[in-house]
């Protein structure tokens, strides 16, 4: 019940992200697939971790992201990883 808190709450961060329109909509439609991937019940929850955090090492290497919106996807990143499955 923990990780189902902690998903819902990254996922809400994820929409920050997703609704900010200071930040490129390539970074933007990245985020939501990580969102979209975050919130498949179908998928494992080590897979969909493990997948999410490609996608947001990706998102932060991207030159163009924002420095806050970085700062966002780190700690996004750091949640993560206490996630336990």
């Amino acid at each position: 019940m923990e990780n189902n808190k902690k998903i819902g709450d990254i996922a809400e961060v994820l929409n920050q992200i997703i609704h900010d329109t200071s930040i490129p909509r390539n970074i933007r439609n990245s985020t939501e697939e990580a969102k979209k991937t975050l919130m498949d019940e179908k998928e494992d929850l080590g897979m969909k971790v493990s997948s999410v955090q490609y996608l947001l090492d990706e998102i932060s290497n991207d030159r163009n992201l924002p420095m806050h919106a970085r700062t966002i996807i780190w700690n996004i990143a750091s949640d993560l990883e206490t996630i336990k499955f």
